[in-house]
């Protein structure tokens, strides 16, 4: 059976910080110090019960409970951009349930499968920047050795986001799977952790300067910047386009080092940033217990789209269903002076067309 993948990992986290506190914070809110301390060895202990976690990943859990609540929050934000980058596709990223998320769609080392790994672990990355930068977690803050004068003739100084710091833990949580005694030597380990680092390889590539300029009257005397990361949006759109550009790869021996290299000497070498995978992809058509795929039986499709949301490619040529909707909006809508707006209510008439 192929090893339960990082997602699944990151669930489990965010049941346990969701668990505890309601479980536990809301009982123990009024008592004090003690009773905090009592909160805090109790979820302690549930890192340990919790299953899909290897032995490395409980123990970063207990020594870094404050920053579990990031991992969490990584965790639905993972899901969140999935679904986004891939509403439009046959395979929408469509969880299945708490224990197997994505459902057997990772068993497969396919594109899906790099997608996914690279934007969790990007994900988890930056959520626990963030949260370093807003001063949520003891352990972390701003990023100081951006400091001085740069040679451009700007001040470095505000808040930089720390997303070394990000980066770091997410590396040594996520890739524990993959180091695992039960994973270290499989090809999908190699795969897991190129496409875990290219994920967070998106977020430091992608880092903005951003400057403030202080002075009379707006005047520009004193500029000083700091370094930010992108929304996560970007970097959704950023690993969406290296999934669409993946290289598929196999394992090679070189001298005493296993390494990926393109599958065929025609594709182009990849860098630590791609995406990489080892398995063709399923069509997504029809559903398919096996890999995962749950069809497009019922899914709305653009009639007039030639693209893969178009009914002939969603579809996958079996023809769609058309029926008229009357739907009811908000039109005509007038800014009065001060301050609030007035629409009227306007009814349409739609088509909607679903795959058969």
């Amino acid at each position: 059976m192929p090893p339960m993948q990082f997602i699944c990992s990151v669930f489990f986290v965010t049941l346990l910080v969701e668990r505890t506190h309601i479980t536990e914070g809301v009982r123990w809110l009024a008592l004090g110090t003690q009773a905090a301390d009592l909160v805090n060895l109790k979820t302690v202990r549930m890192c340990d019960k919790l299953k899909g976690l290897v032995k490395r990943q409980r123990r970063i859990c207990r020594e870094n409970i404050e920053v579990m609540e990031s991992v969490k929050k990584g965790a639905h934000l993972a899901i969140e951009e999935c679904q986004y980058q891939f509403r439009l596709r046959r395979w929408n990223c469509s969880t299945v349930n708490a224990k197997n998320i994505y459902g057997n769609v990772l068993k497969a080392g396919t594109r899906e499968a790099a997608f996914v790994h690279s934007i969790s672990s990007a994900a988890v990355a930056h959520a626990v920047t963030r949260a370093c930068s807003s001063g949520q977690l003891q352990k972390c803050g701003c990023d100081r050795s951006i400091r001085g004068k740069s040679h451009l003739g700007f001040e470095w100084a505000g808040c930089s986001d720390n997303v070394a710091y990000g980066a770091a833990f997410c590396k040594a949580f996520v890739d524990s799977r993959e180091k695992s005694k039960r994973m270290a030597k499989t090809s999908r380990a190699l795969m897991n952790l190129h496409n875990n680092e290219a994920g967070r390889r998106s977020i430091v590539e992608n880092m903005k300067t951003k400057c403030k300029c202080h002075g009379v009257s707006g005047s520009c005397e004193l500029k000083t910047c700091w370094r930010s990361m992108p929304t996560f949006r970007v970097i959704g759109n950023v690993l969406k386009e290296k999934f669409d550009g993946a290289t598929e790869v196999v394992e090679r021996k070189v001298g005493t080092r296993r390494q990926l290299v393109p599958l065929k000497k025609q594709y182009k070498p990849h860098t630590t940033a791609d995406v990489v995978y080892m398995a063709a992809s399923p069509d997504f058509c029809e559903k398919d217990n096996k890999t995962g795929s749950l069809g497009t039986y019922g899914r709305f499709c653009n009639k007039s789209s030639k693209a893969m949301d178009g009914c002939d490619l969603m579809c996958c040529g079996r023809g769609f269903r058309t029926r008229r909707k009357v739907i009811t909006e908000r039109c005509h809508c007038k800014f009065y002076w001060c301050c609030y707006v007035k629409c009227k209510q306007c009814t349409r008439e739609i088509e909607e067309h679903t795959c058969l």
